[in-house]
């Protein structure tokens, strides 16, 4: 199965509305609400490609007991530490005028570190059945910034290959445990390395720096640029960038998608190309749908089986 950590899940809400006038009342034209969060997208996305999948985190009040009831009604999986606390909730605004997406996130609530010690101790628990963990999403207020980085150091003494999505001082602890993946956007890279990142050639070199600053030889690292696509250096040091030419008008969770399908294809036993072309179907999947970690599994893999195939890039 595949172990999702959601560090700080959320419930989130899209509206759709013609446009955003400052200072005016909305009436939204349509209106979705899921469970979020990037953990959360993650476990769902791969629950819907067809995946075993196993979400642990922290949940809290009634809106914990809405998301974990929303969870079971989408078939997954799910073992939670509970506080006392209410789960947060985030806001995405969609314009149709104009194409244009306004997000709004909440911090969450702060939590203690006994709180997050259960969180620590249930996925160890759990890491024995598991092919991936994948650790996502912010580390909440409170919790300690290595969090993920000793789920990362007991996932490898427990065998279990690991992999890293979220920003900050959590993410740059992270990688000094040596995660074996390492997935996140352009903008997430230019916070961690301090320099702008731009297009193919800046998330190839981006990743090629993260990929060593995880251990180099036998890491992979992703850097993901929107419609552009993402950039992968597989373990052996292969360097190649995918893309698909299509592009929806909800873009929300496409990332967490897109490392769904990417550890979907592994977990199948796939080669990372093969399983790229996934990631890069289940991305562009997602965002055709509004509601993030949404999306159609057969059109998934009517994208992946459609995409031209992968740039080879040099060092």
């Amino acid at each position: 199965m595949i172990l999702c950590v959601a560090g700080n899940p959320s419930i989130d809400r899209l509206f759709e509305v013609e446009r955003i006038a400052h200072g005016d009342t909305h009436r939204p034209l349509d209106f979705v609400r899921v469970p979020g969060g990037k953990g959360l997208n993650v476990a769902r996305a791969a629950a819907v490609l067809g995946e075993p999948v196993m979400v642990t985190g922290l949940l809290g009040g009634h809106a914990g007991r809405w998301l974990d009831e929303a969870l079971g009604a989408e078939g997954v999986r799910r073992r939670f530490v509970w506080g006392s606390w209410e789960s947060r909730s985030s806001l995405s605004v969609s314009e149709r005028a104009t194409g244009m997406l306004t997000e709004f996130y909440e911090a969450g609530a702060s939590v203690t570190a006994e709180e997050w010690a259960g969180v620590e101790a249930l996925a160890v628990e759990l890491l024995p059945g598991a092919t991936w963990i994948a650790l996502t999403g912010s580390i909440p207020p409170g919790a300690p910034e290595d969090g993920y980085a000793r789920l990362i150091v007991a996932a490898r003494e427990a065998g279990v290959p690991s992999a890293i999505d979220t920003r900050g001082a959590a993410l740059a602890r992270g990688l000094e445990a040596g995660p074996d993946l390492v997935k996140i956007n352009a903008h997430e890279a230019e916070e961690l390395l301090g320099k702008g990142v731009e297009g193919v050639e800046g998330a190839h070199r981006a990743a090629l720096e993260i990929r060593e600053r995880a251990g180099g030889e036998g890491h992979a690292a992703v850097v993901t640029i929107g419609a552009d696509g993402a950039v992968l250096v597989e373990p052996d040091g292969t360097a190649i960038h995918g893309r698909l030419y299509v592009k929806g008008r909800y873009p929300v969770g496409s990332g967490d998608s897109f490392l769904a399908g990417l550890l979907s294809g592994l977990h199948r036993g796939e080669e990372w190309q093969q399983a790229m072309g996934l990631a890069l179907g289940a991305a562009a999947a997602n965002a055709e749908i509004p509601g993030a970690g949404r999306l159609d599994p057969e059109r998934a893999r009517e994208l992946a089986a459609a995409h031209p195939g992968h740039l080879l890039l040099s060092e």
